[in-house]
């Protein structure tokens, strides 16, 4: 079995529909006996350009270890989804677990946004 980083932007009016999607993918790797080492939900950011005259997507990751009849399923359940904008599927050395860049500099702006509202002690 191959390592996959699969990264996924959805139309932001199907945000609700996300964690029904997530479940149905996850669900298409374990019952191809693959496993799922991480899964990240980036929410909702802006695109660098339109697609579909849409300004925003919904964006998931996903670090899983399957074969390629797992991954073929996967990549024809992407294509034949409208809700799925674009997808993009990376084979990986190693099986990533670590938070990725975007969900560490995520973390360190709510951080950064929790410090500035903390009230500064008075003497």
């Amino acid at each position: 079995m191959r390592h996959y980083e699969v990264v996924l932007m959805i139309h932001p009016d199907q945000s609700e529909q996300v964690p029904a999607m997530l479940e149905r993918y996850k669900n298409m790797v374990t019952a191809g006996n693959g496993r799922i080492h991480r899964v990240e939900d980036w929410g909702r950011r802006v695109l660098a350009y339109s697609i579909d005259r849409l300004s925003k997507a919904h964006y998931l990751c996903l670090n899983i270890e399957a074969d390629q009849n797992v991954m073929g399923e996967l990549e024809h359940a992407f294509r034949f989804n409208d809700a799925i904008l674009r997808s993009l599927t990376v084979r990986r050395n190693k099986a990533e677990t670590a938070p990725s860049a975007m969900m560490r500099s995520a973390e360190r702006e709510d951080a950064r946004k929790v410090a500035s509202t903390e009230p500064s002690p008075s003497v």
